[in-house]
């Protein structure tokens, strides 16, 4: 129990963990994630047909799953609610919502208009208007490049070997894949980690990975980010409290935002770019 708390307090310390909702869990084991899930109330489901509007729906375990179609996204209206394998709603973390996936499914999102890409977790139901095929998170539709549009086209594919190994995980049952692990790496854009940034005198931008209390945990931190360029560490106060910053850069406009695309591909779901 004292290994699975320690993990549980490294979310915290990586995620800013929220009593809104289900903290991101990109770049944890599946066994990791799967405590979190718990933790949040949420279980693994596949769930018996159901009819919304007069429309059938057939959940299933569909691991050769791929399809193109309008995606969505939803916020503030059901942001702290519970989804539909029990876990609790945040908008602001990288989850989706699908009508017979079963729960939780890893999948890839790609925006065929603009090319990127994003994982992430499927952990509700939804959604019945207009055909469209997937509704996902305020701030996956903020990467995928289309929340202020409401919607886009999609391919939406799942990723079959970490599904199943968070099913697995979530059932108590032997564990082979990784889920959302750096070796985990998607096309062109996704995910997410912390971060906290600055800006040079010349003006360049910095990505924010990582913010931590402890600097023993920035310094193990900033050591996974190092396969991705110059990093350092900056010192910050924020209400008093000193916090570490792990930074990558200083990196240009053009070169900042194909980086945080790297990042986000390889489990980093939160990093963003930011500018002192």
């Amino acid at each position: 129990m004292l290994k699975y708390f320690k993990i549980f307090l490294l979310i915290c310390f990586v995620t800013g963990c929220s009593t809104h909702g289900t903290p991101e869990l990109a770049g944890l084991s599946p066994k990791a994630q799967a405590m979190v899930i718990k933790q949040y109330g949420g279980v693994y489901k596949v769930g018996n047909p159901y009819q919304i509007m007069g429309r059938w729906y057939y959940p299933k375990e569909d691991y050769n799953y791929s399809e193109v179609g309008i995606a969505s996204w939803y916020g503030d209206d059901f942001h702290a609610k519970r989804t539909a394998n029990g876990e609790s709603y945040d908008m602001n973390t990288l989850t989706a919502a699908h009508r017979t996936l079963p729960l939780p499914s890893i999948v890839k999102v790609t925006n065929l208009e603009n090319g990127r890409s994003l994982v992430l977790r499927v952990n509700d139901r939804g959604p019945y208007a207009k055909e469209r095929i997937i509704d996902i998170s305020k701030r996956g539709a903020q990467l995928l490049g289309y929340q202020t549009k409401g919607t886009a086209k999609v391919k939406v594919e799942i990723m079959a070997q970490e599904s199943k190994a968070l099913k697995n995980a979530l059932l108590g049952q032997n564990v082979e894949t990784p889920v959302l692990s750096q070796s985990s790496t998607v096309a062109s854009n996704s995910s997410q980690i912390i971060v906290s940034g600055a800006t040079t005198a010349s003006g360049g931008k910095f990505i924010q990975a990582g913010s931590f209390r402890e600097k023993d945990l920035a310094l193990q931190f900033e050591n996974k980010l190092k396969e991705f360029g110059s990093t350092d560490i900056e010192e910050a106060y924020v209400n008093g409290a000193l916090y570490y910053r792990v930074r990558l850069g200083p990196l240009n406009e053009d070169s900042a935002h194909n980086k945080l695309l790297s990042l986000q591909s390889a489990g980093f779901r939160d990093a963003r770019i930011v500018q002192k």
